[in-house]
């Protein structure tokens, strides 16, 4: 349950629609569920206005799935992160809401979506090989309750390629760009707008790249002023950071 969706019950309790039994039961669940091999956030929808989020990466596809199922019993949307296929067909198997987003390595699972906030991010992409973690921020995005405008394949190496989406560029409210190699796209991005900018270094690159570590640090030493850098191959987290940046844009 988000803050939003308690004051609806509690606005509701006191048209007259709910009970004081269901108020109660509502906020007399326990903040932590115990599974023995995980210990469930129950509240922190509540505290942060979205649902704990399951890493699938080293859990087995059964520890997913009574994850979920835990989040589920008081959640109207649970996202999972970084799944394999053993994972994807367990929760479809389990829950018939389950949708795979297989480049975005997530599953999503919602009863009821967010309704979507005023305006747009937007996820710009400098090659298709950094799509998996550009996805996994546009997949976190839209479940978060956002509207997302996706740009792909626009790196530096053919910058004409970015220019023909500059209205859709400049009229985001958050902006996340996803690029490898040298890293320098978020730069030239942030140098034509005046809204917040998310860099996600990617993995992607030859020898000297690192493995992300030669496109973090450029995005580190960016001389475009306000760029915010999020880890190596995390799209999950810059996609996150965006959603509550633009939840503070109607307020």
């Amino acid at each position: 349950m988000t803050t939003t969706e308690a004051i609806q019950l509690l606005e509701k309790f006191q048209a007259g629609g709910a009970s004081r039994d269901q108020v109660l039961r509502a906020f007399q669940s326990a903040p932590v569920a115990d599974l023995g091999f995980a210990q469930v956030d129950t509240h922190r929808a509540l505290r942060r206005g979205f649902p704990e989020v399951i890493f699938g990466a080293g859990k087995t596809p059964g520890q997913a799935v009574k994850i979920a199922a835990k989040l589920l019993e008081r959640e109207q949307r649970v996202l999972v992160t970084r799944v394999n296929i053993e994972h994807a067909r367990a929760l479809k198997r389990k829950f018939k809401m389950a949708v795979h987003h297989e480049l975005a390595r997530c599953v999503t699972l919602e009863k009821k979506p967010l309704p979507k906030r005023p305006g747009t991010i937007a996820v710009i992409c400098a090659g298709t090989s950094d799509l998996p973690v550009a996805e996994e921020a546009a997949v976190t995005v839209e479940i978060m309750g956002n509207r997302v405008e996706r740009v792909h394949d626009a790196g530096v190496a053919g910058l004409h390629r970015l220019l023909p989406h500059l209205e859709v560029i400049q009229s985001a409210n958050v902006l996340i760009v996803v690029a490898g190699m040298e890293g320098a796209l978020p730069s030239v991005v942030a140098g034509l707008v005046s809204r917040p900018v998310i860099a996600v270094p990617t993995s992607v690159g030859y020898g000297a790249s690192f493995g992300g570590f030669a496109a973090l640090l450029a995005m580190l030493n960016s001389c475009a002023s306000g760029v915010t850098v999020v880890n190596i191959d995390n799209g999950f987290g810059a996609g996150y950071a965006a959603s509550q940046i633009n939840a503070l844009v109607g307020k």
